[in-house]
């Protein structure tokens, strides 16, 4: 897949750790976005069901605090996702930091597919 073939290239990392990283950031997109929008973004992701099945299952802390502070809404609901974020991109043996790295090249991805609003529409998943 070429969006795996950009992060492995770009972040140094296995395509087992790209896959399940870029998984992780749609499946937080989709759950933030709904099912009409995250369709737009899976039309221009070519592969977008194995992506999401490689994504790591939120577990331990990351999704302890997701679930807790997704009942709150606003910034907390974002602290959760984040957190399980955190803790799926451990479990995949990357430092917590790269989810910075990987989302800037997986919008540059989706821009070059889809056009600047698909890419603006998942940006606002991100945020």
């Amino acid at each position: 897949m070429e969006i795996i073939n950009l992060l492995t290239q770009q972040l140094g990392i296995s395509d087992t750790q790209a896959q399940g990283g870029a998984g992780a950031l749609f499946s937080m997109a989709q759950k933030t976005l709904g099912a009409d929008n995250f369709g737009k973004i899976s039309e221009v992701v070519p592969g977008m069901d194995e992506l999401l099945n490689a994504a790591p299952k939120s577990g331990g802390l990351g999704g302890a605090l997701g679930s807790l502070t997704s009942s709150f809404g606003g910034t907390a609901a974002k602290f959760g996702d984040l957190a399980g974020l955190s803790g799926q991109f451990s479990k995949l043996g990357l430092d917590a930091s790269l989810v910075r790295k990987f989302i800037p090249i997986i919008l540059s991805f989706v821009q070059s597919k889809g056009g600047d609003g698909i890419k603006n529409l998942l940006a606002g998943a991100f945020k």
